[in-house]
């Protein structure tokens, strides 16, 4: 394949999957806001779909969605000193209608949870500058403002100024940070691109034959971008906040970049671009299939995305303790980083040290052996399971070869958050 039929492939694999029930979700929300705020049944009037489904930036999997519902001005006096009062309105006019949805206030929004996604709505008050007013149920509440349309318009000029080059690259972004679990909102992922492509010219007239560099040279500006509390979004310039730090990941990005550039348009490059991307990245056309002896091993491994789509909000880190009868228990990440060598004969306690997922959520966890000996044992493994509710996972070290753990954190169904740990056993 050559690079641009790779890139094409690609980003044709991460187009949103389920768009029209989403367009029907939002159709029936709005519907019961007019029928209760102005007494009409018009499923698409008063609305504004934004975040990443509105500015055209979400991929497959996409479960946080967004809208504005633009409220009558003649309703301001009514809600003006009671904030609760106007979200519990609007959860209560979506039951109401659909009395078998959950619904329910959440301080700045309402939240209608559906099979696989979730839409938030804000109702809001519109300025005279085109910007909104929204109610913050917190400490007593208050009006904030939020200006969208500004987002969604630069996002507009600016990829056709980048020959569309900044909506396919805040795509192929979410590929990488669902791939490896980095906690980064859409928003900061589209302020970022758009802060990349703003820095250079060199993508201006390029299209899909460069991608392979432009992600390169992405990864590499994230990678040296100094630490920050926030960023200023794209167009509104209002305050993106930085959750998690991300020059970690990224530097590991630009490396797998460069050794997947250097395979040129191989068929070995397309594993190399998964190991960047994850599995929506195409296979090589001409992949080889090995014959299957009859003691070939089984193949027992499941992948998350084939259970569960995955849209990764939120961090989640695990560690691992490393110990033997007669020895002194140490951790698996200093070990590493130490390079003490990982023997059989260990108990490994792998647990989830850090997340940050707010409200109720359920763990998975995955285990996996590569290598000869894991095929000669007929031991891959690579099954998923749910935790036991302890967030904690016993292995030992029984024989060498490439071994990796990953825990997912799974919220209404969805991949939220998951992190991985590399076991290279000697």
């Amino acid at each position: 394949m050559t690079i641009s039929e790779m890139f094409k492939d690609f980003l044709s694999n991460l187009q949103v999957d389920n768009s029209s029930t989403i367009s029907l979700r939002y159709g029936e929300i709005t519907s019961s806001l007019n029928k209760k705020f102005r007494d009409t049944e018009s499923k698409t009037a008063n609305t504004l779909q934004v975040g990443s489904y509105g500015r055209w930036t979400g991929i497959k999997g996409i479960s946080d969605l967004d809208m504005l519902y633009i409220m009558p001005i003649t309703k301001w006096d009514d809600y003006k000193n009671d904030q609760s009062k106007l979200l519990t309105d609007t959860k209560d006019a979506i039951k109401t209608r659909y009395p078998n949805t959950k619904v329910k206030v959440d301080r700045l929004v309402v939240q209608v949870t559906y099979t696989n996604f979730m839409v938030e709505v804000q109702p809001v008050f519109e300025q005279d500058d085109g910007s909104f007013k929204y109610p913050d149920t917190y400490n007593g509440g208050s009006w904030k403002i939020t200006k969208p349309r500004e987002e969604i318009n630069a996002m507009k000029d600016f990829v056709d100024q980048k020959n569309k080059n900044l909506r396919r690259l805040c795509k192929m972004a979410r590929a990488w940070r669902n791939k490896h679990g980095v906690g980064m909102g859409g928003l900061l992922i589209d302020t970022l691109a758009h802060n990349f492509l703003n820095s250079t010219a060199d993508y201006d007239y390029k299209s899909y034959t460069y991608y392979d560099w432009m992600c390169r040279d992405f990864f590499k500006y994230l990678a040296d971008e100094p630490d920050k509390d926030y960023y200023l979004a794209l167009g509104s310039r209002q305050q993106v906040k930085v959750k998690e730090k991300f020059q970690s990941a990224a530097q590991d990005a630009y490396e797998l970049c460069l050794d997947a550039i250097k395979a040129g348009e191989q068929d070995s490059a397309n594993k190399k671009w998964k190991k960047v991307f994850g599995r929506n990245f195409p296979a090589a056309a001409h992949t080889v299939q090995k014959s299957k002896s009859l003691s070939a091993f089984k193949n027992t491994e499941q992948f998350i995305e084939d259970l569960h789509p995955i849209d990764i909000r939120y961090s989640l880190k695990i560690e691992c303790e490393v110990s033997q009868n007669g020895f002194r228990s140490n951790s698996l990440t200093q070990m590493l980083a130490s390079r003490i060598p990982l023997l059989a004969n260990k108990r490994l306690d792998f647990m989830v040290d850090q997340i940050n997922v707010p409200g109720e959520y359920i763990i998975k966890w995955k285990v996996l052996n590569r290598g000869a000996e894991a095929e000669r044992r007929d031991c891959v493994r690579g099954q998923i399971f749910r935790d036991d509710g302890f967030r904690k996972r016993r292995e030992t070290t029984t024989f060498k070869g490439e071994h990796i753990l990953e825990c997912f954190a799974i919220q209404n169904g969805v991949v939220v958050a998951k992190d991985r740990i590399d076991v290279p056993i000697q």
